[in-house]
């Protein structure tokens, strides 16, 4: 029986380049990974860009039925960076599905510049 950290990092797939300097993956916690309809850029803080902070923020999101992301808890990241993912995945919306499922997703911040 695979562990749920191993399940985890092998349901890790590239989701999409959001903004210059930001990219996302998104993972699940279970075998079926919803599709997302509507995607919000998180963006890159301007503290953040001019300290150069740069990393990965992952964050678990437990999506409704009907595809509205109901919560959001950072896993890790950044604090600079934190707050932006939180808030763009907020607004996130996911194809229906029969029940409530939960995925992390995560973003990666690169340079300032």
């Amino acid at each position: 029986m695979r562990s749920r950290w191993t399940q985890l990092a092998m349901s890790v797939a590239a989701v999409a380049l959001l903004a210059p300097g930001v990219s996302a993956q998104q993972s699940n916690t279970d075998e079926s990974k919803r599709k997302i309809k509507v995607k919000t850029s998180p963006t890159y803080p301007e503290l953040a860009r001019r300290m150069n902070v740069s990393g990965k923020v992952k964050i678990e999101i437990i999506i409704t039925p009907d595809g509205h992301v109901r919560s959001s808890r950072v896993i890790g990241g950044h604090p600079l960076l934190v707050q932006s993912c939180q808030d763009a995945v907020k607004e996130w919306k996911f194809v229906p599905a029969p029940e409530e499922t939960t995925q992390v997703i995560e973003f990666d911040f690169h340079g300032g510049n």
